[in-house]
């Protein structure tokens, strides 16, 4: 059964359809990449799924259960984390009370000790301990990024989906972004990236899928989309 299954999603603004249509699922345990031209619609697929703003038609099923149509606490209760395409960090806070604030916002009940628990857990897990005390403006971005998927993870999500978190970094950034995502993977939890770094894609997806003007126009292993003429064209061609 799939961790995550979207149907007949769509989305319009106005007269311009942001979405249209698309169907997408992702294996519990498994690494979908979802590309396409920026204004493809990625992005708001995400926020559908998450809650963040209510689709026109089409449902989504996490894990057995139905969340289209709820709200982003509840779906974030269930076991769906995000980050953002903009890290969303708070400014005036450390880092460990950037993560307490996953930790408690995760799950109903849980007590301050619990929540500190799970914020030493997932900084170390993260390679953010040292940096546990420092503001988050004085830390470089490749960390701020990181910081967004620590606070994710704080929640302690079955199914994490990850908005460009490679986005601005370095080579040398984006292989230790590689190594957390497969870390992240072999602990348990599903994983959606939307990403522009085909490095990434390429070499650590099960499965992609491609969105173009709101559309999916292919699906497949990387080895497949790699090859397709289509996504070529519209796409690849370009990166």
């Amino acid at each position: 059964m799939p961790m995550l299954e979207a149907k007949g999603v769509s989305k319009a603004f106005g007269g311009l359809k942001a979405v249209s249509n698309v169907d997408i699922h992702v294996d519990k345990g498994g690494i979908l990449g979802l590309i396409g031209p920026n204004g493809a619609g990625k992005t708001t697929l995400f926020n559908m799924i998450s809650g963040a703003i209510q689709m026109d038609s089409g449902t989504v099923m996490f894990d057995g259960t139905k969340i289209s149509g709820k709200k982003p606490n509840q779906i974030c209760r269930f076991g769906l984390g995000r980050s953002f395409q903009t890290a969303k960090n708070f400014a005036g806070m450390p880092v460990h009370q950037n993560v307490l604030m996953g930790a408690l916002f995760g799950k109903k009940g849980r007590s301050n000790a619990q929540a500190g628990q799970i914020v030493d857990e997932v900084l170390d897990f993260v390679g953010l301990s040292e940096l546990r005390d420092k503001m988050v403006p004085d830390i470089p971005l490749a960390y701020q990024k990181r910081l967004e998927v620590a606070r994710a993870l704080a929640t302690q999500p079955k199914l994490l989906m990850l908005d460009e978190m490679m986005a601005g970094l370095n080579p040398s950034e984006v292989s230790e972004a590689m190594e957390l995502v497969t870390k992240i993977q072999k602990s348990g939890i599903t994983i959606i990236m939307i990403e522009h770094v085909m490095k990434a894609i390429m070499n650590i997806c099960d499965r992609i899928v491609v969105l173009h003007h709101g559309a999916k126009i292919a699906e497949g292993t990387p080895q497949e989309i790699s090859t397709s003429k289509t996504v070529i064209e519209v796409y690849l061609g370009e990166c």
